[in-house]
C-alpha cells in the first residue's frame, strides 16, 4: 500500500515539475513534509544534500532516497517510477513534435510564462531551505555566501566546491 502511495505522490510531482529538481523543491516539500509527514524538514535537507552530491536529477534521487526510506528498494523504486513517468511519457509524445512546432508563436509564449515561475520556485526553494536550517549559523551563511560568488564570479566548477566544503565542514563542525 505504501508503495502506491509514494508512486501516486511522486506522480503528482513529476507531472507539475516544470524547470527541473531545484523548481519542484517546494512541492516536493508540500507533499512529503507538511501533507503526508513521511520525513521531517531536518531529513528532508540531509536528503536534499546527498541528492546532489549523487549522481544524476535531484528529484529522481530525492524520490529514490525518501522512498528506500519509507519502504525499502520497492518503496524507492516505486518512487522513482512515479516522478519519472510524466517526463518520460511528455518526452514521447514530443519528441516527434518539439523542432516543429518550438518556434510556433503561441508555444514560445507558453515558455515565456512558464521561464519565470521556474526562477520564482527555485527562490522559494532557497528561502525555505535556508528558513529550514540549512543555513544554521553564521559559519554556514559564509560558506553559501563564498560559495555563491565563487560560482558566479569565478566560475570555480561546483564540484570542486562540493569537496572542499566537505573537507571545511570536516574540520569546522
Amino acid at each position: 500500500m505504501i508503495c502506491i502511495k509514494l508512486f501516486l505522490t511522486f506522480l503528482k510531482i513529476g507531472l507539475f515539475m516544470f524547470g527541473g529538481g531545484y523548481a519542484a523543491i517546494p512541492l516536493v516539500q508540500k507533499e512529503i513534509i507538511e501533507m503526508r509527514n513521511w520525513v521531517t524538514l531536518k531529513e528532508f535537507i540531509d536528503i536534499l544534500a546527498i541528492a546532489e552530491m549523487t549522481p544524476g536529477p535531484i528529484a529522481i534521487n530525492s524520490a529514490t532516497f525518501i522512498g528506500y526510506k519509507l519502504a525499502g528498494f520497492w518503496g524507492g523504486l516505486f518512487a522513482t517510477a512515479g516522478v519519472v513517468l510524466p517526463a518520460f511519457l511528455a518526452i514521447l509524445l514530443i519528441a516527434g513534435f518539439f523542432y516543429t512546432y518550438i518556434t510556433h508563436p503561441l508555444v514560445e509564449r507558453v515558455f515565456r510564462g512558464i521561464r519565470p515561475a521556474v526562477i520564482g520556485l527555485i527562490a522559494a526553494a532557497l528561502v525555505s531551505l535556508g528558513k529550514g536550517g540549512m543555513i544554521a549559523d553564521w559559519k554556514a551563511a559564509v560558506t553559501a555566501t563564498l560559495v555563491f560568488f565563487a560560482v558566479l564570479f569565478f566560475r570555480i566548477h561546483p564540484i570542486w566546491l562540493i569537496l572542499l566544503c566537505g573537507m571545511l565542514g570536516f574540520f569546522i563542525y
